[in-house]
């Protein structure tokens, strides 16, 4: 399968190779605006945390020199409103970790590039954003490794693999910011972190349970949680990782990391989370447009606070609807244009209260289609399954509790 790296990498070099302009100003007569001063801005507010050195874009955006052989395909990209990755249809400030542009912004970028692209003056650079090298949430306490690295064939298909990470810890910690690194991030699905006690057989339970302490997607940064929220991380325990790896044409090894930074002490509210799951549907062969919906009651009072759609590369649009027992609807989220190769957490800027009661429903799409380009093969029905050929329908949700709610590790 072709990575959305690659992808990226190929279109945006070739259009690189296109010559800019050499005029000064823009064509309304005005002065084009300059790296330094208009342009060097929105791209550390919004670009740079992908786009910098050691990161897994593919190119970094920090400096003139770096960012100028790209200035036509960046303005391709960003009138389009492909970069900054962004999924939601939303008003702006619903989401804290929206990072799209305005339109003044774009506009900004678009008439530096007809401009010639041109640097200006050093001395109006703004300060240089300073980040942890190699991760998103700054530079974790501690950081676990698998201890072997895991061979990644060049084709098949790999099961999912349960790797043990031992933390060595003694006393129970509270992490208050976790981010997980693949060694391999273009074979690498996902990765889900879970804890069991330290030695003891491995199993699946914790996946989805309260000794899970976080997940990776594609291109995915950390997480960080508010001030007085966590999650547990008990001490004589061992991460386990469940990997899920993919095979895309070359061989290569992974040792997976995970970077946690400690909470300086013991939150009052737990984050844990939810979702809306629906494994039962067929896919039709063919079918552009297949609908698949799943809903869950809230047996409790619940703040949210993230939204995390799930699907594979047939996914086409995602909404989350809340249906209050008064009768009134809500719609949470709506992701119309999904891209399996940015499966982005949507983080509310303000968590969301959902009564006690209320029906979260998941309506999903799915496109089939030979115009789908990720499509593997439009001739076959598509059920759930692991696998990125597969499918899935999950919607999941974060919502932070009460610490006294969250139940006692489970023995083995």
């Amino acid at each position: 399968m072709v990575t959305m790296k690659t992808a990226v990498l190929a279109a945006i070099a070739a259009m690189a190779a296109l010559a800019l302009p050499a005029a000064a100003s823009a064509a309304d007569g005005k002065a084009a605006p300059t790296f330094a001063k208009d342009v060097a801005p929105i791209f550390y507010k919004s670009c740079v945390e992908c786009h910098r050195p050691t990161m897994f874009a593919p190119m970094s955006l920090v400096t003139y020199d770096e960012a100028r052989p790209w200035a036509r395909s960046i303005k391709q990209r960003v009138v389009a409103r492909a970069m900054p990755p962004w999924g939601a249809d939303a008003p702006r400030g619903l989401f804290k970790n929206d990072p799209s542009l305005t339109d003044e912004e774009i506009d900004t970028i678009a008439r530096w590039v007809d401009g010639g692209a041109p640097r200006g003056d050093d001395t109006d650079l703004p300060a240089t954003p300073q980040f942890a090298e190699g991760w998103t949430i700054g530079k974790p306490d501690v950081v676990f490794t698998m201890e072997e690295e895991f061979q990644i064939p060049a084709e098949g298909a790999i099961p999912y693999q349960y790797l043990r990470v031992p933390t060595h810890l003694t006393d129970d910690k509270w992490i208050q910011a976790l981010e997980i690194r693949p060694g391999a991030s273009a074979q690498v699905h996902h990765v889900i972190a879970f804890t069991q006690p330290a030695g003891s057989p491995i199993n699946g339970n914790g996946v989805l349970g309260p000794t899970n302490i976080g997940g990776t997607t594609p291109n995915k940064p950390g997480i960080r949680y508010p001030e007085g929220v966590g999650r547990l991380l008990r001490g004589n325990s061992d991460i386990i990782l469940q990997i899920h790896y993919t095979t895309n044409g070359k061989a290569t090894t992974d040792r997976t990391r995970v970077g946690i930074i400690y909470a300086a002490q013991p939150p009052a509210k737990l984050a844990a989370g939810g979702m809306v799951l629906q494994p039962r549907f067929v896919i039709p062969a063919y079918d552009g447009n297949a609908e698949v919906k799943g809903t869950t009651k809230l047996q409790r009072d619940t703040l949210v606070t993230t939204l995390t759609p799930h699907m594979h590369v047939r996914g086409k649009d995602m909404t989350y609807i809340a249906h209050y027992a008064d009768g009134t609807s809500e719609t949470l989220l709506a992701v119309p244009k999904y891209d399996f190769n940015w499966q982005i957490t949507y983080e509310l800027a303000k968590p969301k209260v959902l009564p006690k009661g209320t029906e979260v429903e998941v309506i999903a799409h799915y496109d089939n289609s030979p115009t789908n380009k990720f499509n593997p093969d439009p001739s076959k029905d598509v059920r759930w399954g692991d696998q990125t050929w597969e499918e899935m329908m999950i919607g999941f949700f974060g919502v932070v509790v009460d610490r006294p709610v969250v139940a006692t590790q489970p023995q083995p």
